[in-house]
């Protein structure tokens, strides 16, 4: 493939090293019958290694510069040159969804669009069976992260909520053309997870990012400032003297059902 230079407005950092490459194939262990979505291939690093092993690959590359050169390269692999955050995941592949075929995601995403990534993977949860991505080693991090630590964010709670993510190894910036300034992980994310609770998804969500909108203030100025701002906390029995970071997945559960309780 001929080269292109990688360009910082689509976030681009391409990974040489054939080592990490067979070790992320490995991980994400491709079967024939996958159906598989890779994100950014870029100049094809991990297609190479992976679209030989499932009938059913596409790629979804914004870079122009690229798609001829992936599709000469790639002839079994569906290519689409658009953006990933605008494209619709069901009306690509509904032909090929089923209970039993749901979509496998790997990539290594940009880092400038990692989060609105994952929250568009969450809304199309029903739809995906995991994910594997490269992310920078920071959000890595907080996806993982546990109550009470720096790291712990709106990624961590929505993510544990709603899937079970996986920290699985660490990756040095040095393997990449152009060389980032932050080391990057390969974190794996399981979407099969049966929740248990009877609250409103997309409540819970907006319950969660109120909640840590002021990550230093206290919850009662954090949802004081936000879209729940009408919501008498004075009405449900919780200290909102606490912060966000302080709360367990449990906490926010009982907060959604108590202000979808008032909302009615």
């Amino acid at each position: 493939m001929q080269k292109v230079k990688p360009l910082k407005r689509f976030g681009q950092n391409y990974l040489q090293d054939k080592n990490t490459i067979q070790k992320i194939v490995d991980i994400f262990s491709p079967k024939e019958d996958d159906l598989i979505i890779e994100i950014g291939p870029g100049q094809g690093a991990l297609t190479k290694y992976l679209s030989d092993k499932s009938k059913k690959y596409f790629a979804i590359e914004i870079d122009k510069r690229v798609i001829d050169d992936l599709i000469n390269n790639f002839p079994n692999v569906i290519f689409i040159n658009q953006d990933f955050l605008t494209i619709n995941l069901y009306e690509t592949v509904k032909h090929l969804i089923s209970e039993n075929s749901k979509i496998r995601i790997i990539g290594n995403i940009p880092y400038n669009i990692t989060s609105p990534i994952l929250f568009k993977l969450i809304e199309n949860r029903n739809i995906i069976n995991d994910a594997l991505l490269m992310t920078q080693h920071e959000v890595a991090k907080r996806i993982v992260a546990k109550p009470n630590t720096k790291d712990y964010s709106i990624l961590s709670v929505l993510l544990n909520y709603f899937t079970t993510p996986e920290y699985c190894f660490k990756i040095s910036r040095n393997v990449f053309y152009p060389k980032p300034n932050v080391d990057s992980a390969i974190i794996k994310i399981d979407f099969s997870k049966n929740k248990t609770t009877d609250i409103d998804d997309d409540k819970f969500i907006k319950v969660v990012k109120a909640c840590f909108g002021n990550r230093r203030k206290t919850l009662k100025n954090s949802l004081s400032n936000s879209q729940l701002k009408n919501i008498d906390l004075n009405k449900i029995n919780f200290d909102f003297s606490k912060r966000a970071e302080q709360l367990e997945i449990e906490d926010f559960i009982y907060l959604t059902k108590c202000i979808q309780e008032l909302s009615y």
